[in-house]
C-alpha cells in the first residue's frame, strides 16, 4: 500500500508534472548546468529538474517531503540509466552541508515552503560561494494562484501567518526575499506555458485530479453535498480563463524564472 507524508502524493500529481516539464527545462537552461556540477533540486517532486541535470552529466541530488513522489522520481531515473541521490527532506531544513551545491534549482517547489524566509536562507546556505540559484514560481494572479482563490471557500484555511506561494513569482517580493538571504538576483524573466485539452471539462478534471490537497478533501465535501458545487465553480473559472482554439481548449500559465548568486562577502 502506498503511504503519503503530505497531500502532494494523494492526487495524480505526476500527470501535472509531465505537463510542467518545459518549465524545468527553462530553469535548467537558465542555471547553465554543466557536467560535474554539484546540483541540488529542492522540492523535486517526480524529479523533472533533477533528471534533466543528471542528463547534463551533473552530480545531482533531489530533495522532497513526499516519499511517494521520491519513489516515482527514483524509478524514473533508474529507467533512464541515471544516478541521482534522492533524499527525504524539507526545504526549510535541507539535508545537505553548507556550500555543498554549485547549482541550486527549484521548479514550483520552494515556493510552497512553510516558511519562506527560512527556505530562502537554506537555498543560500547550501549554495557554494561561486554557485548559482535558479527558481521557477507562478506569478501572482495567474491561473493556479487564482484557482486557489476559487477553492478557498471549500478547503481548510491556510495556517495563520501564511504567505501566498506566488510571492516567489513576483520580481520585487522574491528579490527582497533572496537579497535578505544573501543572494544577489541576476535575472528575472516571465515565461508562459500553454496546456491544451479536448475541452474545458477535461482541463477542469485534470486540475482537480492532480491537486492532492483538493482530492484529500473529497470525502468531506461529498458528505457535505459541496463537492459538485466546488467542481462547478472551478469549471466556470476554467471556462473564463481558457481559450477555445479550433477543436482544442487552451490554458495559458505564466511563471517567473529567477536566477541569483551568493552576494560577495563584505570586508570591514
Amino acid at each position: 500500500m502506498r503511504t503519503f507524508a503530505t497531500t502532494w502524493g494523494v492526487g495524480d500529481y505526476p500527470a501535472m508534472a509531465r505537463l510542467l516539464m518545459p518549465a524545468a527545462e527553462a530553469v535548467v537552461a537558465a542555471a547553465g548546468v554543466r557536467p560535474d556540477d554539484r546540483v541540488l533540486d529542492v522540492a523535486t517532486g517526480t524529479g523533472n529538474a533533477a533528471v534533466l541535470a543528471a542528463q547534463c552529466g551533473a552530480r545531482t541530488t533531489g530533495v522532497d517531503l513526499e516519499p511517494a513522489l521520491l519513489a516515482l522520481a527514483g524509478r524514473r531515473a533508474t529507467d533512464a540509466g541515471l544516478t541521482v541521490d534522492w533524499r527525504l527532506g524539507d526545504a526549510i531544513r535541507l539535508p545537505l552541508a553548507d556550500d555543498s551545491a554549485d547549482v541550486v534549482l527549484s521548479v514550483f517547489g520552494v515556493m510552497y515552503a512553510s516558511d519562506h524566509d527560512t527556505a530562502a536562507r537554506e537555498l543560500s546556505r547550501v549554495c557554494a560561494p561561486s554557485g548559482r540559484v535558479a527558481l521557477a514560481a507562478w506569478t501572482p494572479g495567474d491561473l493556479l494562484p487564482a484557482m486557489g482563490q476559487v477553492l478557498g471557500g471549500f478547503l481548510p484555511p491556510p495556517p495563520p501567518g501564511s504567505v501566498p506561494p506566488s510571492r516567489w513569482g513576483d520580481r520585487k517580493s522574491a528579490g527582497r526575499l533572496l537579497e535578505a538571504a544573501g543572494l544577489h538576483v541576476v535575472s528575472a524573466d516571465a515565461h508562459r506555458l500553454h496546456l491544451t485539452f479536448p475541452d474545458g471539462d477535461v482541463a477542469t478534471s485534470l486540475l482537480i485530479d492532480t491537486a492532492g490537497h483538493v482530492v484529500a478533501e473529497r470525502d468531506r465535501l461529498v458528505a457535505q453535498g459541496r463537492w459538485e458545487v466546488m467542481c462547478a465553480a472551478l469549471r466556470s473559472f476554467v471556462g473564463e480563463r481558457g481559450v477555445t482554439d479550433g477543436d482544442l481548449f487552451r490554458l495559458e500559465l505564466e511563471y517567473l524564472v529567477m536566477t541569483a548568486r551568493p552576494a560577495p562577502a563584505t570586508t570591514a
